[in-house]
């Protein structure tokens, strides 16, 4: 019998949704603040500059790591216990988490290798939340409203890029207008005694997370009911075992190896892109924006807020059309041809305006292409099987991420940056227009054939 979702199923997802986005903004301020307290605090001097590189990469390995590699495991967990319960306390340790970042900064005793720590034991938490939240959407919204609740949470992302940086800096401002008497009385008193802001904006990230934590309590997320947790032998299956079982399915199914392996491929050519862009508006388009009387910061800022501002479009595109009911693989493909050819331009572009529009189509793809993926998983994969499943699925995708970021790092140092943009879009563009031929991922839709396919291998 076809799993049927509650009857108020999206109304507890639009509940979810909008409770966990207060969290993602939160989480954007963490990143942004702890990137300002590394920069004008930890390490504020010109001769200093090694040591912040090698910090911020620390910090950004210390988050990836987690993400990438305990994806597995956390999707595995996430199978065999109830997922609201899961999401809530990840929410309610992670609150605790940014409390302590909050204090240690306030107090000056956070330093590097403390903040290391501290940021990898989040982005564990965050795995375990995430693998919850991810497969808790097709407990609860109907199977052709998926493409719309996905574009959603694509959108959330992407608003969070615009707005929580300027939040950020504003709230990190405070203590220093107290000193200057710009606010008064007994608050102005009270901030003008932090060295920084920072820890104002971290705190504000924690009360999101108790926000989401609180909501969660009152709300219906069903999850699966397993009957596979016993092998033949009695004995309980293992968290490995479940990890296997999640990389056997899709093994065992080649259009769904195909359509991760054309995600693997994507990611590398594309995630170096946030690598590139700085060097590409120093030295490509320095030129242009000098010429305009614009700071390097305000190029910068501004293609980085026109991508942003482009993936909060696309989500609100796919958020109000719904998606392709069928043939949801074009959706996939079609972004990424589309997302290269603008990667392939933006690298040749010698224009900041012209960059900042082709940023803006970019990542205008990201939520589209990323919905119809989604929504493909969601329904082609069991409910109780979903957690194992997306966690191998990610980790297969997203292992190319530290991978990515340190090719950038040396191609970008020896070779025309806009060049080498140009080169990956190009090489995007033809590989994802040679899928549009390939007969096996444009199946991936045909679940009778799929479970044929891995009925054959089992046998095998």
């Amino acid at each position: 019998m076809a799993y049927q979702s509650p009857p108020n199923g999206f109304r507890t997802f639009l509940i979810v949704w909008a409770t966990q986005s207060v969290s993602v903004f939160g989480s954007a301020l963490t990143f942004f603040a702890t990137t300002i307290w590394l920069t004008q605090t930890l390490y504020p001097r010109p001769e200093q500059k090694p040591e912040l590189a090698f910090a911020l990469s620390a910090v950004s390995l210390a988050f990836a790591l987690p993400t990438v590699f305990g994806a597995p495991l956390a999707g595995a967990w996430a199978d065999r216990h109830d997922r609201k319960r899961t999401m809530t306390a990840m929410d309610f340790a992670s609150g605790c988490l940014s409390l302590i970042i909050a204090g240690m900064m306030a107090t000056q005793t956070l330093q590097l290798g403390s903040l290391v720590a501290l940021v990898f034991i989040h982005a564990c938490f965050s795995a375990f939340h995430n693998s919850a939240f991810d497969t808790s959407y097709a407990m609860l919204v109907p199977e052709k409203q998926l493409p719309r609740a996905n574009g959603m949470m694509q959108t959330i992302w992407s608003l969070s890029g615009i707005l929580s940086p300027a939040l950020a800096a504003s709230i990190i401002a405070l203590p220093a207008l107290a000193r200057q008497g710009v606010i008064g009385g007994a608050l102005g008193a009270g901030l003008a005694t932090l060295a920084d802001g920072a820890p104002l904006a971290i705190t504000l990230d924690a009360i999101t997370f108790y926000f989401a934590a609180t909501v969660l309590i009152f709300l219906f997320i069903p999850s699966p009911q397993r009957t596979d947790l016993r092998a033949a032998d009695g004995s309980k299956k293992s968290l490995w075992a479940d990890i296997r079982e999640g990389a056997l399915y899709i093994w065992h199914r080649r259009p769904l190896l195909w359509l991760l392996g054309t995600f693997t491929v994507a990611n590398l050519l594309s995630s170096p892109l946030g690598v590139f862009l700085p060097l590409i508006v120093k030295f490509n388009l320095g030129e242009d924006w000098l010429a305009r009387g614009l700071a390097f910061e305000s190029a910068l800022a501004l293609i980085t807020i026109s991508g942003s501002v482009g993936g909060v479009m696309g989500g609100v595109l796919i958020s109000a059309w719904g998606g392709l009911k069928a043939r949801r693989v074009y959706g996939v493909v079609g972004g990424m041809i589309l997302s290269g050819v603008a990667m392939l331009a933006l690298g040749l572009s010698p224009f900041l305006f012209l960059t900042a529009g082709l940023a803006f189509a970019s990542h205008s793809m990201l939520p589209i292409m990323n919905a119809h993926s989604q929504a493909i998983w969601q329904t082609q994969t069991p409910r109780e099987l979903q957690g194992r499943v997306f966690a191998v699925r990610r980790l297969i995708a997203q292992f190319t991420w530290p991978l990515s970021t340190a090719l950038a790092g040396w191609l970008g140092g020896v070779f025309n940056p806009g060049h080498v943009v140009a080169v990956f879009g190009s090489i995007l563009t033809v590989f994802c227009i040679a899928q549009l031929f390939n007969p096996i991922l444009l199946r991936v839709e045909d679940k009778a054939w799929l479970d044929t396919l891995a009925a054959q291998k089992t046998r095998g």
